[in-house]
């Protein structure tokens, strides 16, 4: 069955471009278009769209509220459904905001198109699109920006076994198993028992969250060497 998206953006012509790519491909299917966070709210509820491809800046409500209260009731209905999050990279400090409404990852509007297409295939299978290295970078240039960045206690931690927490911070560092399991001198099967420990413990849905949470709590400092 073709992947089902929801576009939503304040600017007719940058649907209508997202559109004419995504028509293009055989295993995407546009379902609708929202032009606020009102309608993006109201059209996910209405179309059951599996990724929403979701602007930032619009007039009412923006995009991360909208984010936030799409995936709520997502999660009680039972529908597993998806945020891609488009941004100017340049302009906008609120990125981060949006993966901690719950968001996929992001793009940047001027993504190609092959790329706009694959993005949406990894959103849809449940993954990440968003590198831990490219959130890490973000966090550390927008850190004293973002209105909820803060060193907190997070009751989980104190549940990670010191392993645990070694890893959790390589991993926010951008590393991949790869790079974690040589830098502790253990096997790739090793570091994914990790991770997915951190992540059950932590109750968070993925890489990219715990690069996100890894910031929130301390356990990484922007601008933090490696």
């Amino acid at each position: 069955m073709p992947i089902r998206v929801l576009l939503v953006d304040d600017q007719p012509l940058l649907r209508t471009g997202f559109r004419l790519i995504l028509e293009a491909e055989e295993e995407i299917s546009i379902v609708g278009e929202a032009s606020d966070g009102h309608g993006a709210v109201s059209s996910a509820k209405r179309l059951l769209p599996d990724v929403v491809l979701m602007d930032i800046r619009m007039p009412g409500k923006d995009g991360i509220e909208a984010t936030r209260e799409v995936l709520s009731w997502a999660r009680g209905a039972g529908h597993s459904m998806r945020v891609l999050v488009l941004t100017t990279f340049d302009l906008d400090e609120y990125v981060v905001e949006a993966l901690r409404a719950g968001a996929s990852g992001f793009l940047l509007k001027d993504v190609p198109p092959d790329e706009l297409a694959g993005a949406i295939r990894v959103v849809a299978d449940g993954a990440a699109i968003v590198a831990p290295t490219i959130t890490r970078r973000l966090l550390d240039r927008f850190a004293d920006k973002l209105p909820s960045t803060r060193e907190a206690a997070s009751p989980g931690l104190d549940r990670l076994t010191e392993r645990e927490r070694e890893v959790l911070r390589l991993l926010a560092r951008g590393m991949s198993n790869s790079e974690i399991a040589g830098r502790l001198v253990v096997s790739e099967t090793t570091v994914k028992t990790h991770v997915g420990n951190v992540l059950t413990k932590l109750g968070l849905r993925d890489r990219v969250q715990a690069v996100v949470h890894a910031y929130e709590t301390g356990i990484v400092r922007p601008g933090g060497a490696d």
